[in-house]
């Protein structure tokens, strides 16, 4: 079976913007996000040994749940500088050394993966997803997994269906239903207030839907939860809006441009600029040539000075 490694790109750098110390060349350009990056990078492709790579990235622009939701993800801080300057860097980097990436305004990168994992799908192909990011956990099927670094980078999880429901309590598919409950945080949206995770996945678990719930409502015996449900049905339904994962975005996706061929000698030279030796060591097996020993002086030496 072909594999096909999808990158979340973002969550990726992220991770390695926070796990990284802030390591600069000599001119003062950061390069920890690149570091982390191509090391995880690197290490998905020696335990995976994948056919086909594509990375997928965020985009500046306004995406189509912020004009749902003004407030979705507002509360995340600004990126900081040191971030920004490395992405550009990072993404010439995967073009030297021809690894395919997506992007689209006014989706997020979740979109375009899911909608290229619908597009890969067929018997012949494994997909991985290497991502820090539970939401894609709703792509998960039989031939679908999330990989999940773990602290540092030398371990990853691998999440089956059975692995996101010990995580979640739910099913795959039922991701969207169970956080348009719980609400998340991390995005800046309600959900229903006053029903929290585990609830929210006893409900979706007996359940199945969101709408089979708002359907039996008569049947639940808890009044307190019928009030939330019903006094916050608008949010709850924004909810389950926001957190479904576009599956048929207007992309082109090529599995043959996603072909993954090894690293080109443009990228070692890159790393070289930029002062990663140790990923030319590692990416191109190369040892760093010592250093000559002096010879030491002989009485014949000493003879052949005069």
């Amino acid at each position: 079976m072909n594999t096909l490694l999808v990158i979340d790109g973002n969550a990726i750098m992220h991770r390695a913007f926070h796990a990284i110390p802030p390591f600069k060349t000599k001119k003062g350009i950061p390069t920890n996000v690149i570091y982390g990056f191509f090391t995880m990078l690197y290490k998905a492709i020696q335990d995976f040994n994948p056919k086909y790579i594509v990375v997928c990235f965020d985009t500046p622009a306004q995406t189509f749940r912020q004009k749902l939701h003004k407030e979705y993800q507002a509360h995340r801080p600004e990126m900081a500088d040191e971030f920004r300057t490395q992405i550009p860097l990072l993404k010439d980097l995967l073009d030297k050394t021809k690894i395919y990436r997506e992007e689209q305004d006014g989706l997020e990168a979740d979109d375009i993966i899911g909608t290229i994992v619908v597009k890969a799908k067929d018997k012949n192909t494994k997909i991985l997803i290497l991502t820090g990011d539970k939401d894609i956990m709703q792509l998960v099927d039989e031939n679908v997994f999330v990989v999940s670094p773990q602290i540092g980078f030398s371990n990853t999880k691998i999440y089956n269906v059975e692995e996101v429901k010990k995580k979640l309590f739910v099913d795959p598919s039922q991701i969207p239903d169970w956080k348009a409950l719980a609400g998340d945080p991390s995005d800046n949206y309600k959900g229903a207030k006053g029903i929290g995770p585990k609830t929210a996945a006893r409900l979706v678990d007996q359940y199945k839907t969101l709408e089979n719930i708002f359907s039996s409502l008569p049947k639940i015996k808890e009044e307190k939860i019928k009030k939330i449900l019903l006094g916050h049905k608008k949010d709850i339904l924004l909810a389950k809006q926001l957190s479904e994962i576009v599956t048929d975005a207007k992309i082109s996706f090529d599995m043959k441009k996603a072909r993954f061929d090894g690293f080109t000698p443009e990228l070692k030279k890159s790393f070289s600029e930029l002062e990663m030796n140790s990923l030319i060591q590692r990416f191109f097996n190369e040892r760093p040539v010592p250093a000559p020993k002096p010879k030491k002086k002989t009485s014949d030496d000493q003879i052949n000075l005069f």
